[in-house]
């Protein structure tokens, strides 16, 4: 089968952006893919584990010829890489990008976009808290989801020929209005991040409070399993808490109130409100499906 790209340039090619390289490479789909990003020993690694041809560090050099752009940068820079060299892409282009933030950044992509050049938002719902080309994996998105938001100025045949990388890789392909992914996702995702990294921070407190307690050395899979997502970059995470500030704060809001009451029955000693409150989460997590242990 004839390549659907003839070449392919992935701006990022960290953990995301050097798997779909890979998947890219070793699946027909590009003839060609070139990696762009900031340090050479990463752009050196991502040749070596096979997820780009080439590399180059001028994202202009890697775009005019592509027929393919993946955006796979922490989503605060695709603004000014879009100012940089969006005027430079050939017509018929399609750029996409892997970001867990849409609603705003996709309209603000969509306008940078020159006349007969496609932009199609994506986000693959999986990863690890390791980062590099050097972490990257053929099989990351096997079975995980990944959400296409198109909108009214999506054609469909930009759609359908990013819907083909993703179904390659092995994700379940859903579509959903920007905006509404933003929504689900802040709840879902961004949520869970904020009150991991805030866990953390929490014990770091602690142990300034009370240094002669041995906090780490005595944890268990319990707090390594509620804090493992606190590992992830914090580059990343910043702007995204950022782009969906309005739902975050809103659902943080909303975590507070949660904690505010378990916090109020614990100091009250309410034995049977706790445990209403317990069972209540408990009935609701063990309706949760079983996930790989590597998706976030």
């Amino acid at each position: 089968m004839a390549p659907r790209f003839t070449q392919a340039a992935i701006v990022g090619v960290g953990l995301i952006g050097g798997s779909l390289g890979m998947i890219l490479r070793r699946r027909g789909l590009a003839a060609k893919v070139v990696g762009v990003g900031r340090r050479l020993d990463n752009l050196k690694t991502a040749i070596e584990v096979g997820a780009i041809d080439r590399y180059v560090v001028d994202p202009a050099e890697a775009i005019q010829d592509a027929d393919l752009v993946v955006l796979a940068t922490p989503v605060d820079t695709y603004d000014r890489h879009l100012k940089e060299w969006a005027s430079r892409l050939k017509p018929g282009a399609i750029v996409t990008d892997v970001g867990s933030v849409k609603g705003a950044l996709v309209e603000q992509s969509e306008k940078a976009m020159p006349p007969g050049v496609h932009f199609v938002g994506a986000h693959p719902i999986a990863g690890k808290e390791k980062t590099g080309a050097a972490a990257g994996s053929e099989d990351l998105f096997m079975g995980a989801r990944c959400i296409l938001t198109p909108t009214r100025h999506t054609t469909q045949e930009a759609l359908e020929r990013v819907r083909e990388i993703w179904e390659a890789t092995g994700s379940v392909v859903l579509t959903m209005d920007p905006h509404m992914h933003d929504q689900i996702l802040g709840a879902v995702s961004h949520l869970p991040h904020v009150a991991a990294f805030a866990l953390i921070n929490a014990l770091i407190d602690i142990r300034g409070q009370l240094p002669a307690l041995d906090l780490v050395g005595h944890s268990g899979g319990g707090l390594r399993d509620t804090t493992r997502i606190a590992a992830s970059s914090p580059e990343m995470w910043r702007d995204i808490f950022l782009w969906n500030r309005d739902n975050l704060v809103r659902f943080i809001e909303s975590y507070e109130q949660a904690l505010g009451r378990l916090k109020g029955l614990i100091r009250t000693g309410d034995a049977s409100g706790i445990e209403k409150e317990l069972e209540r989460a408990k009935q609701e997590r063990d309706k949760f499906p079983a996930r790989p242990a590597t998706r976030s």
